[in-house]
């Protein structure tokens, strides 16, 4: 049965990032995707040159207007990232609310992009609208601690404090919620980058329960862009195929991160020659890597460290 994705994101020409990170593993594992791009630029920001257009909340409604139009509204999951105009993130809820009551059943997928380590890189008045507007109609929301803290106005400084953000961001609206990265210490030592999650979900016999799951993941020395794209789209794609599943749908979600990111490093490696590289080299290698990862039976062989905190289900040692 087809499974559809409104994917409303921002757009490079050359690189991996929003929808060129997210569209492309999508379609592999056999999601069709329509995109919308909130931004067109040349190229990532982080090159010393970019140039580009910004999407208007008026130009994204008219797209949106087409569609409904040709009466093409059905769609399973919405998943949204980069937006810097308040007007535009306005349309998106806007198109959300009547997307959900055209089916009722859809996931929402947000990843709520507005900065890490201590600094945001969009306007503060987006803040608020995420606030209000937007994470109560997410289903799955996928901050990083510094994004988390914004929405909470609470810090993060140990597991409970995760814990503690974790059901806060329940309380306003998403029923899985996945901290993609935070400044935690693993117990496996500073090697590892530590992620948390929890979902809470509805037995058949009407009861509540609720899972809680710690991440310990490799780290690698180098910094990349688009994984935080990658990551909310295999999210998406993976509790797609593990709805009440959180560890198993994580599980495949950072094994194929784990797998990109090291194709990414090889190639990257193989090219370096002891020169510096420049900063396209450490953009994701996702078409290289299609045959080793976008497949539905990843490896787990990233996980050094599956970890109970103490609500919801034990959960054993992975290895």
């Amino acid at each position: 049965m087809e499974c559809r994705v409104l994917s409303i994101q921002s757009h490079v020409v050359r690189g991996y990032v929003g929808n060129k990170s997210a569209t492309f593993p999508l379609q592999v594992l056999g999601f069709e995707v329509d995109s919308i791009n909130s931004v067109q630029f040349s190229n990532h920001t982080g090159y010393a040159h970019w140039k580009g257009q910004v999407l208007t909340a008026e130009e994204l409604n008219v797209l949106y207007e087409g569609i409904k139009l040709n009466k093409v509204t059905h769609y399973d999951y919405i998943l949204t990232g980069y937006s810097r105009d308040t007007s535009f993130l306005e349309m998106v809820v806007d198109i959300i609310q009547e997307l959900k009551k055209v089916n009722p059943s859809l996931v929402y997928v947000c990843d709520p992009v507005m900065g890490d380590h201590g600094a945001m890189y969009v306007p503060e008045n987006l803040l608020p609208v995420y606030k209000d507007k937007v994470v109560p109609l997410a289903d799955i929301l996928t901050p990083n601690q510094f994004e988390a803290e914004l929405l909470t106005g609470r810090k993060i400084n140990t597991e409970e404090d995760a814990i503690e953000v974790m059901d806060l961001l329940h309380k306003m609206g998403p029923e899985t919620v996945v901290l993609t990265s935070t400044d935690l210490p693993s117990k496996n030592g500073d090697q590892f980058l530590v992620a948390l999650g929890s979902q809470k979900t509805k037995k058949p016999d009407g009861t509540n329960t609720n899972q809680k799951i710690c991440m310990d993941i490799p780290k690698v020395d180098a910094v990349f862009v688009g994984t935080g794209d990658l990551f909310a789209a295999m999210l998406l794609a993976w509790t797609h195929h593990h709805p009440k599943d959180l560890k198993a749908a994580c599980e495949k979600t950072v094994s194929v991160m784990h797998h990109v990111i090291k194709r990414t490093i090889t190639y990257a490696n193989e090219k370096a020659e002891n020169q510096k590289l420049p900063f396209d080299f450490w953009l994701t290698r996702q078409p290289q890597s299609k045959n080793q990862v976008f497949s539905f039976n990843c490896s787990s062989s990233v996980f050094q460290r599956w970890l109970a905190l103490g609500i919801g289900p034990v959960l054993h040692n992975w290895s």
